[in-house]
């Protein structure tokens, strides 16, 4: 079946409807958290944010989604070569080291072979965010029984082959219901799971409201190779933009970029917080990406928490600043294309990053009240 074929099966949605999903929710909306909980630090804290805000959101189950930073290893390995002969000597070297650039210089730096790199597979990627979001429900005290589904071990290789999963199916099953209100799935990974649900079942679109964070403003004029949430799932990215699901999208460069977290700041608001604090707490001192990314002297960094932008944009609309544009295609090269003539969309262009981390830390100082 061609891709044509394929969109052609979603149903066409009203201007009303889209104008019905794209307006804020206010509380109480039911939600699902899809999610690649143990790719780095960022998941955890909005997923805790997420269970210990009971009274503004019903949080209805969390899906696991597969990582993998594999497919920078081969670009990774010629970086560092480059770099060891001298640096760039045309464009066309510069060109290729790219978002790259960076990561390669401290490999070298600190004299680490990037062949030696350990990457995580996405199948073992997919049950390590499984474990890890069990994890923090037990943390934030919490019951996940019922709630918790395995996701997909690899990526769409055709939008003919959807993959049939747990997750996938929880996701059909919930926008199903239809009597029950509108399904906000806030995307924080790859969109495999998502996309599998949408392909196995286009009839729901007109019951989801997609949230995800990736990639640049879909005004920019730069590739969205750097995007890890993007890139991993390049048929699965398209598909949210081209089958006509209401979605918000949240761009991580460089809005979501704003939410910075540094070391002090942990220590005075953020430890001591119950489990789910000194948890959090221990995973901001041992970041896996520190050792990955041969990052030294973390100590005076800060760390972006990427993914509290989706979790901001519901509890919040005064969070999260959006405006309506038209949903882009996302092209060969990963660059997006503008067509006024699409369905439409919401996109955020700012946050309030004081706001958002101070009612997180809210949410943390008075979680006894919360699970009660």
């Amino acid at each position: 079946m061609s891709d044509h074929a394929t969109l052609a099966r979603f149903p066409q949605l009203s201007a009303e409807l889209y104008q019905s999903r794209l307006a804020h929710p206010g509380h109480g909306a039911r939600v699902i958290i899809d999610t690649d909980t143990a790719n780095e630090i960022d998941d955890q804290y909005a997923l805790a944010w997420a269970l210990l805000s009971p009274e503004r959101m019903r949080l209805e189950g969390v899906t696991a989604v597969p990582f993998s930073f594999a497919h920078h290893r081969d670009g990774l390995i010629r970086s560092v070569q480059i770099l060891k002969q001298g640096g760039p000597a045309n464009p066309e070297e510069k060109n290729f080291m790219g978002g790259l650039a960076g990561w390669a210089q401290r490999m070298v730096d600190t004299g680490r072979d990037p062949a030696k790199t350990l990457f995580t597979l996405p199948a073992e990627g997919v049950e390590l965010s499984y474990q890890e979001i069990l994890r923090v429900f037990e943390k934030c005290g919490v019951n996940p029984e019922g709630k918790v589904f395995r996701g997909s071990a690899g990526y769409l290789e055709s939008l003919d082959t959807p993959l049939d999963t747990p997750a996938a199916r929880f996701i059909i099953d919930r926008a199903r219901r239809r009597d029950e209100g509108p399904v906000y799935v806030l995307a924080m990974g790859a969109l495999t799971n998502l996309a599998s649900a949408l392909l196995l079942a286009p009839d729901i679109i007109d019951n989801l409201v997609v949230v995800w964070t990736a990639g640049f403003p879909s005004y920019a004029p730069f590739s969205n190779l750097p995007s890890l949430n993007l890139v991993q799932d390049k048929l699965a990215s398209r598909l949210l933009f081209d089958c006509g699901v209401p979605h918000i999208y949240l761009p991580g460069y460089h809005v979501g970029a704003q939410l910075k977290l540094s070391l002090p700041e942990m220590e005075a608001f953020v430890k001591g917080q119950g489990a789910i604090g000194d948890y959090l707490h221990h995973l901001y001192t041992h970041n896996p990406l520190h050792e990955m990314f041969a990052i030294t002297g973390a100590e005076s960094k800060t760390w972006v928490i990427w993914d509290m932008i989706n979790v901001a944009w519901l509890l919040d609309p005064t969070y999260v600043s959006t405006f309506a544009t038209t949903s882009p295609r996302l092209d060969e090269g990963l660059y997006w294309r503008q067509d006024a003539t699409r369905h439409p969309m919401i996109e955020a262009y700012d946050l309030n990053r004081d706001a958002i981390f101070e009612d997180f830390y809210a949410c943390l100082a008075s979680q006894d009240s919360k699970q009660a």
